[in-house]
């Protein structure tokens, strides 16, 4: 790999926060607040916590351990478990990323919003207005044509981004801290007045629940450094930098979430509309911390957009190397891009913008589903540092944290609930098409042992309650 498109451990680490920190953190003290009390708050974020420090530790361990494996989500997942699971652990995150940075151009036209329309003038509204996808693909466009200028100069822009976009939210907390009120805290501690006739239930461990529910999408793009990992300048760097950037990351997200409620009551902070961080910020500081938020969410949504195209690029690329996706994505253009890769992602969103336009609100549905494609993927990563510390008899800190990791993805699975799960399935059935075709034009035949033989006779069943449950939705 030549100096061109090898990335620092500042730019790798940018690139994990900027994934990290998309829109969700703007909406995170009103999402929080509908759904618990202070001390759910912070039994939520302390199991949280755990659960995605011990996530990105596994990253790091599994860098050190295997630093010939490129990729991270793909390579390890079919290194672990076979060439079938690593596809279906590429494919779902190529699909999640892809569908998902669709979200972030939608958000960040609707904030744009905010400053040009009014009640009598509407130009891109909710984001999928005809003014809105104009400018959404003009964007799409503008970071093909600069990710294809360069893994390396991409990574720069966005360490930029990342700059720009955490400062306002750095602000943020230093203000908050100022203005809290511990009474204002200690107010509805239990979160007794969220019990409704229609809800009685919300006890603190339902509440917990719901916090954690939330909380399960906010540190997508963990993965970040690992996903790009043969970019590195080196490779201990891949490790730091998912450490740093997930230390920072939960950080910011516990300071904003949990000052906030100190800032306002609850029950106030749970009517607000979103992005309700700038609503708080307004109330502290006037009407200029409204517009400081939606400038910063327009910045951090377009720079996540641009990290999570890069992702999106690697995936197929490190695949099609393997028979998984097919060989057009191997082909590098003269900066060393998977130009093939690249284009596809591009085009794949540019329909997805299309359909956002004609179809309204529709993608919603979409997303949800596409993101609970994300938690196989992290449940592999886990499982295969449990398999490899048993293997290599490794010492019991890596076993310890393999388990932890595991159990956390089983859980986060569990919770994510059955209806999203059985509709991914249906996702995963196209996949499968294309993995049959791209093992036949790169080996000349189907090579499926057993336990593949298994995993696909699986699916196949579900695929018939998943059919069913999308024809009655």
């Amino acid at each position: 790999m030549s100096s061109k498109s090898q990335i620092g451990l500042a730019a790798l680490t940018a690139l994990v926060i900027s994934s990290m920190i998309g829109s969700g953190i703007f909406s995170l003290p009103q999402n929080m607040a509908a759904v618990a009390g202070s001390q759910a708050l912070l039994i939520g974020w302390l199991i949280t916590g755990i659960g995605i420090i011990f996530l990105g530790i596994s990253f790091a361990m599994l860098a050190k351990l295997r630093p010939e494996l490129d990729g991270g989500i793909y390579t390890y997942a079919r290194a672990g478990f076979g060439d079938l699971m690593g596809f279906f652990s590429a494919w779902g995150y190529w699909l999640c990323t892809t569908v998902g940075i669709v979200g972030y151009l939608v958000v960040a036209f609707e904030a744009v919003g905010t400053f040009t329309d009014t009640p009598d003038f509407v130009l891109f509204g909710k984001g999928n207005t005809f003014a809105a996808f104009l400018g959404e693909s003009a964007v799409a466009w503008l970071v093909y044509w600069l990710v294809a200028r360069g893994i390396k100069e991409a990574a720069g822009v966005n360490l930029a981004a990342t700059f720009v976009k955490v400062f306002p939210l750095i602000v943020f907390i230093g203000l908050a801290a100022y203005f809290f009120k511990a009474d204002v805290f200690m107010g509805d501690w239990t979160g007794a007045s969220l019990a409704t006739p229609e809800n009685p239930d919300a006890g603190i461990m339902t509440q917990v629940k719901n916090t954690m529910l939330i909380t399960l999408w906010v540190f997508t793009g963990i993965e970040g450094a690992a996903v790009l990992s043969k970019h590195a300048k080196s490779r201990a760097d891949v490790g730091r930098a998912t450490i740093i950037g997930v230390s920072v990351t939960l950080a910011m997200y516990v300071a904003i979430t949990l000052l906030a409620q100190g800032v306002l009551p609850r029950a106030e902070i749970a009517e607000m509309s979103n992005p309700s961080m700038a609503g708080v910020l307004a109330h502290m500081v006037g009407g200029w911390g409204k517009v400081l938020i939606s400038f910063c969410l327009i910045v951090s949504v377009l720079s996540s957009y641009l990290s999570w195209t890069l992702y999106a690029t690697e995936i197929p690329h490190l695949g099609a190397k393997n028979g998984a996706f097919p060989a057009s994505f191997i082909k590098l253009n003269a900066n060393e891009v998977p130009h093939g890769s690249l284009l596809f992602t591009t085009l794949t969103v540019q329909l997805c913008l299309f359909l956002v336009w004609q179809t309204g609100n529709s993608y919603e549905a979409l997303l949800l589903i596409s993101t609970s494609m994300i938690l196989i993927p992290y449940f592999l990563i886990g499982a295969y540092l449990l398999k490899l510390s048993f293997e290599r008899q490794l010492p019991l800190k890596y076993k310890l944290v393999g388990l932890i990791a595991t159990v956390y993805a089983l859980w986060i699975v569990y919770a994510a609930g059955t209806e999203y799960l059985l509709f991914s399935v249906l996702l995963y059935l196209p996949g499968v098409l294309l993995f049959l075709y791209s093992q036949r034009k790169h080996h000349g035949a189907w090579r499926f042992n057993g336990w593949e033989k298994a995993v696909l006779l699986v699916l196949a069943v579900l695929a018939v309650p998943a059919v069913y449950q999308f024809l009655n939705s």
